[in-house]
């Protein structure tokens, strides 16, 4: 079991799904984790297989810390370790902060920021020199260009504070830590020619949707040995929406 291994959490579509593939190309084994589409998360894996990369996918519930702590566990059961920690996985409310329930606020802290402080804790336990921890955040945790999304940039704002203290935790054990910060990216869930597409659209200095292998092109470069010197940082690929 020498073969560097990538966990991609919510990677079974749209930029998770690119993301795992892109990072097999490069090499890596793969795991995914996905909330319920089994069948969505099997084609991800058939295709990676394709590649000639060992693949495997893993439901599980990110929205507990059990959910978390099992998929560290059933990656390192079936790979052995676990070289690039990829945390996709989250939610996306919308609505003006006096109409967001309690608990839809809880669920969304959960989901897209203590799952990604839990699945970093376990998966330092089976992480050596040359380990990869990249969190893909929003430029929306930059910018909040429009009403109705606070939850969302409060918990996306979180992650590039979160990836600095993590690097000076980790950095001399020769493990890095970075943020990818997306800006509207073509997706099923988020389709350019969507309703409120031309809105979001207007609000970046290109004037257009990324793709996403615009996002997954910038996690396998920080996943790469070429990066070792880039730690506790963001790199945004929005096409100008923070400009």
């Amino acid at each position: 079991m020498t073969q560097r291994v990538a966990l991609v959490t919510g990677g079974s579509r749209g930029i998770g799904a690119a993301i795992a593939q892109s990072l097999a190309r490069d090499g890596f084994d793969i795991a995914i984790s996905y909330a319920g589409n089994k069948t969505r998360a099997d084609e991800v894996v058939a295709a990676i297989e394709a590649l000639g990369r060992k693949a495997i996918a893993i439901q599980a519930n990110a929205a507990t810390i059990e959910g978390n702590r099992a998929v560290i566990a059933e990656t390192v059961n079936a790979f052995g370790r676990i070289d690039a920690l990829v945390c996709n996985a989250g939610r996306y409310p919308h609505g003006a902060i006096d109409t967001m329930t309690a608990e839809e606020i809880d669920l969304t802290l959960a989901l897209n920021l203590r799952a990604v402080m839990v699945e970093t804790a376990e998966a330092l336990h089976h992480m050596g020199k040359g380990g990869r921890l990249i969190y893909v955040g929003s430029a929306f945790g930059e910018r909040s260009p429009f009403p109705g999304i606070s939850v969302y940039s409060a918990t996306k704002a979180a992650l590039p504070g979160f990836a600095r203290g993590v690097a000076r935790d980790v950095a001399k054990r020769g493990i890095t830590v970075n943020v990818v910060q997306p800006g509207p990216i073509d997706t099923e869930m988020n389709p350019a020619k969507g309703e409120g597409a031309a809105m979001l659209s207007g609000f970046v200095a290109s004037g257009q949707y990324g793709e996403v292998h615009d996002i997954a092109a910038a996690v396998c470069y920080l996943a790469s040995p070429q990066a070792g010197y880039v730690n506790g940082t963001t790199l945004t690929v929005d096409g100008g929406l923070c400009a």
